[in-house]
């Protein structure tokens, strides 16, 4: 289950109908473009057309383009189809001019297939949904449904029903033992009510009007689950276990198979398999790119710090990088003193520790440059969650809820924080709060596109900052 999604029992199966959909058209398109500026559609352009087929799926599947887009709106999706399919472009061109085959093709006709191809796979997704609306709206392919239960879970189950008419689901009420019947749970739809107890649920569902059953109930509600689990096996209904989100933070749990065993991952690293390579390789790239431009500025200012006060122009701290294990950050020397010990006091307004080239340095993360280096030996990334002091992790761990799991990504030189204001001095516990759930939040969403608007806006307003000190 993905995060806004509903488990779909057909899932794989139309994972694969769509691979092969998108395959025809990627071929069709270009064998179309051919036809159209007069070019021969031989073995170079069918071998191009593989290729291209191959490397967008694999995009593809790590941008999720195959997963459960039931309750979402279009705009995610053609998003993520975008993406696959512009990064397929670049290693296709790339991939060209390194094998010096650009030649053999015309380029007329890969412009135009690759703007074709882009319109038909974006037109093809919005005709099946529109054809799926239209048959759920009608009517057609649509199901009723009962929720056992009446709490947050069961009232989430509900809505996302109710405001998706796409899904083509008709709630029919509520059964629950806590609740009197006629008892709405929902204010905005008063007339969905609940209709009875659990065993009366049961009796309705044997009698064969229902379709689908979501039980909804509370964690500690295990004798009731149990018994509807078991008395609906002598049923015909759908029955789904709708997890309590509340109780164990499901919001953005996944649901996995392990060897038919299905299993929920409460809390996940979202760069597992091929996102974690892609991730390694966008490092790997922008800080190499970032390292040509900063070069000599880096350069004068190593310069201007061995001049401006005593002591190495690098000042390396240890930090907890992935998955806590200790890391060197690197960072141009900023203060006369380079403390790294059991407490270290974070920096305030008027701090003498501060050198005056280490203030300017400070308040433009002019001092943050060498960091792109540590990227490059793999301890950090681009993006990610700011690293924290040793010192201030164990402080924090005790006092905000979810801290270490930051960790479970490399620490980044800039972050979704960073862009929302949350740098600098954290001294009230709040401001850490914020900073907190800015980055879970990037871990839980993470997507290549998003990290290249976090790298822009940090280039337009993230290198000063009223707070750095």
């Amino acid at each position: 289950m993905q995060p806004g999604g509903l488990v779909r029992p057909h899932q794989a199966k139309f994972s694969v109908i769509h691979k092969l959909v998108d395959s025809l058209i990627i071929m069709l398109a270009l064998y179309i473009s051919t036809s159209l500026y007069n070019a021969v559609f031989d073995a170079h352009y069918i071998n191009a057309g593989i290729r291209s087929i191959l490397i967008y799926l694999l995009f593809a599947s790590a941008n999720r383009v195959y997963g459960s887009w039931r309750i979402s709106q279009i705009w995610p999706e053609i998003r993520s189809v975008t993406i696959a399919w512009v990064l397929m472009l670049v290693v296709m061109v790339t991939l060209a001019f390194l094998t010096k085959t650009s030649d053999t093709y015309s380029r007329v006709v890969i412009v135009g297939y690759a703007l074709a191809t882009w319109i038909l796979l974006i037109g093809y997704r919005v005709l099946l949904r529109q054809a799926l609306h239209y048959a759920r709206r009608k009517g057609m392919n649509s199901r009723n449904l009962v929720i056992a239960g009446t709490g947050a879970s069961a009232q989430s189950m509900a809505l996302a029903a109710l405001e998706s008419k796409w899904l083509g689901l008709d709630v029919v009420g509520f059964y629950d033992y806590s609740q009197p019947v006629g008892y709405a749970p929902l204010s905005q739809y008063p007339e969905l009510q609940v209709l009875g107890s659990l065993e009366d649920m049961v009796q309705e569902v044997k009698m064969g009007g229902v379709d689908q059953v979501y039980l909804a109930l509370p964690q500690h509600k295990t004798v009731e689950l149990e018994y509807c689990v078991n008395a609906l096996a002598d049923t015909t209904a759908t029955v789904y276990i709708v997890p309590d989100m509340l109780t164990f933070e499901l919001m953005h749990a996944r649901w996995y198979s392990m060897s038919g065993v299905p299993v929920v991952s409460v809390y996940e690293s979202p760069f597992s398999g091929v996102d974690g390579w892609l991730k390694r390789a966008e490092d790997i790239v922008l800080a190499s790119l970032i390292l040509l431009v900063i070069a000599l500025p880096m350069l004068l200012i190593a310069i201007a710090v061995k001049l401006s006060s005593p002591g190495p122009v690098i000042f390396k701290q240890r930090r907890y990088g992935l998955n806590s294990h200790v890391v060197e950050v690197w960072k141009f020397r900023t203060m006369r003193v380079c403390e790294d010990g059991d407490v270290v006091p974070q920096a305030k307004p008027g701090d003498l520790r501060v050198t005056l080239l280490g203030a300017f340095l400070r308040r433009t993360s002019l001092d943050e440059l060498p960091q792109f280096i540590n990227v490059l030996q793999g301890s950090m990334s681009v993006v990610g969650p700011r690293p924290h002091a040793i010192s201030h992790n164990e402080e924090y761990r005790k006092l905000v809820h979810g801290y270490m799991l930051r960790h479970q990504v490399k620490p980044g030189i800039t972050g979704l924080a960073q862009i929302k204001g949350y740098r600098g001095e954290t001294d009230t516990l709040d401001k850490m709060e914020n900073r907190v759930r800015c980055d879970l939040e990037y871990i839980r969403n993470w997507t290549l596109l998003l990290d290249i608007k976090i790298v822009m806006l940090t280039v337009i307003r993230g290198f000063s900052s009223k707070h750095a000190y």
